[in-house]
């Protein structure tokens, strides 16, 4: 790097609840000045992120980009792979990540450097693919396993509550009004009526 060069930080978190403090001090403590740290409350399932594009544009050669850990870059280890190698070839910038030492291309400027920055970015892709590939399974043979059980998926069905039958007879007469029906019953407005349906239904009204 020379006096030029900019030190720039990235940060994200998944949503606007959640709290970047920790990330924006680790950035800060490597030597990030705050006024260059980018932060994005967004998924990391893509690269289309406001605060992450204004700072690939921003990057120059000779730059450096530091993050917290790989997954802040993204979760989408391919995409990762891409984005990486564009900041790292095309624009010639460096990149170090704080939690992983040997993600860091300022320490290996020669191929073997390369070389060890893509083997485990390619180790980590695999990881996260035989991972998301293992979560599609249990949950698939959750789903089989519950209906081979004879287990109903999804929200439970209303079951009509006791004196269900005098109640609705009343409300049909007018002799009490909905929401009388509703807190004598102790249901909620769309189970009522759900089981109102439900009722008029198999009774042919």
């Amino acid at each position: 790097m020379t006096n030029t060069n900019r030190i720039y930080g990235y940060c994200r978190v998944s949503d606007k609840d959640q709290n970047e403090a920790r990330q924006i001090k680790a950035l800060t403590e490597a030597g990030v000045d705050e006024r260059f740290i980018l932060l994005d409350k967004q998924s990391g399932k893509d690269f289309d992120r406001p605060q992450y594009q204004i700072l690939k544009n921003a990057l120059r050669e000779g730059d450096l980009l530091i993050i917290k850990s790989i997954d802040r870059l993204g979760r989408n280890y391919k995409e990762i792979i891409k984005e990486w190698q564009y900041i790292t070839q095309e624009i010639k910038a460096d990149i170090k990540v704080l939690d992983m030492s040997m993600l860091d291309t300022t320490l290996h400027k020669d191929l073997l450097g390369t070389f060890i920055s893509d083997l485990i970015l390619q180790v980590l892709a695999y990881v996260a693919e035989q991972e998301r590939a293992n979560i599609k399974t249990r949950q698939a043979e959750g789903i089989l396993v519950a209906k081979l059980q004879g287990k109903h998926l999804g929200r439970p069905k209303a079951t009509f509550p006791e004196g269900f039958n005098e109640v609705y007879v009343r409300w049909k007469s007018e002799e009490i009004t909905a929401k009388k029906a509703m807190q004598e019953l102790n249901l909620k407005t769309t189970t009522f009526y759900k089981l109102v349906n439900q009722h008029e239904v198999q009774k042919g009204n």
